[in-house]
C-alpha cells in the first residue's frame, strides 16, 4: 500500500520525520511519499482528505470528527510553547473587542485559544503565519497571532506581547497546550496505526542520535534561516510529547473539545 505523509516545513516537523522522508526508516510492505505544507494549507487538505497520514492543527482535527483519528506519535504538545499576542502598542484585553487581529489561518489552534481568550475579539482576518508581521507593520492590523519561529522573533520586529494564549491556558488548565496533531484519515485500516506509530519514533531516534544527518533536510525547508532560531523552534516543539502524547496529553486534548464545545466552536 502506497501512503501519502504531509506535515509542514516548520524544523520540528522535518527533525521529527527526516528518517521517514530519507527512507531510511520504512513502514513493512508499504511506502510513504512525502510532502510538506503550511499549517494552514494541511488543514484544508485534512477537510478534502487528501492525505492518508496528515499534521494537523488540533483545532482542525476537533472539527473533522471521525474523518481522522490521532495517532499517539509525532504530535506537538507543551508547555511554555504557544501562540502569542503581540501587537506595536500597549493593548488590554478589554481593547480586543474594537481591534483588528490577523491569525495564521482559520481552523489553527491559534485562532481557537483566541477564541476561548477573548470571545468578544471579533475583528478577525486570516493570512499565512509568515505573513502576521508585515499585516501588523503596515497597519493592516492592531494585533497579530504569531506561532513557529515568529514567536522568537517579534521582539526584534519592534512588537511586543499583549498576551502568551499558551501560557494563560497552562494557567486555566493546569495542561500541557495542544497544537499540532498527527492523524490518520480513517479509511486506512486501524491495524496499521501501531506500525505508523514505529516508523515515527524510529525517525525521531534516528536524528536524536545522529543529528547532522538531517541538518540540511530541516535548513532547505525552513522559513527562517538562523541556526540558533531553528534549534531553539526544534527544542520547544519536539519533547517527550512528540514520542508518545501519554495519558496527560489524552486528557490536554479532551480538556480542548470540551471548552471549544462549551464556547459553541465545535458541535460533539
Amino acid at each position: 500500500m502506497e501512503l501519502s505523509f504531509a506535515h509542514s516545513p516548520c524544523p520540528n516537523d522535518t527533525f521529527t520525520f527526516f528518517g521517514i522522508a530519507s527512507k531510511r526508516v520504512f513502514l513493512d510492505g508499504h511506502s510513504i511519499t512525502v510532502c510538506h505544507h503550511d499549517i494552514e494549507s494541511l488543514n484544508s487538505f485534512a477537510f478534502s482528505g487528501k492525505y492518508e497520514i496528515t499534521k494537523l492543527s488540533f483545532h482542525a482535527l476537533l472539527l473533522l470528527g471521525n474523518r481522522y483519528r490521532l495517532l499517539r506519535a509525532g504530535n506537538a504538545l507543551g508547555y511554555g510553547c504557544g501562540p502569542i499576542l503581540v501587537s506595536q502598542h500597549s493593548v488590554q484585553k478589554s481593547d480586543l473587542a474594537g481591534l483588528r487581529i490577523v491569525l495564521p489561518g482559520e481552523h489553527t489552534t491559534a485562532h481557537l485559544l483566541l477564541r476561548l481568550y477573548c470571545p468578544e475579539a471579533q475583528h478577525r482576518t486570516f493570512v499565512s503565519y509568515d505573513r502576521i508581521f508585515d499585516e501588523i507593520l503596515a497597519d493592516r492590523a492592531d494585533c497579530g497571532v504569531v506561532i513557529h519561529e515568529s514567536r522568537f522573533l517579534y521582539e526584534e520586529k519592534g512588537l511586543r506581547k499583549i498576551c502568551d494564549l499558551g501560557q494563560w491556558w497552562e494557567e486555566t488548565t493546569k495542561s500541557p497546550i495542544p497544537l499540532g496533531a498527527i492523524a490518520v484519515r480513517n479509511d486506512v485500516p486501524t491495524d496499521m496505526d501501531e506500525a505508523i506509530e514505529k516508523a515515527i519514533r524510529e525517525s525521531l531516534m534516528l536524528v536524536r542520535n545522529e543529528p547532522a544527518l538531517a541538518q540540511s533536510y530541516i535548513r532547505g525547508l525552513a522559513r527562517e534561516m538562523d541556526d540558533a532560531v531553528i534549534q531553539k523552534h526544534i527544542g520547544m516543539f519536539v519533547n517527550e510529547f512528540t514520542m508518545d502524547i501519554g495519558d496527560q496529553g489524552m486528557r490536554s486534548i479532551e480538556q480542548l473539545k470540551v471548552m471549544a464545545r462549551s464556547a459553541g466552536i465545535v458541535s460533539w
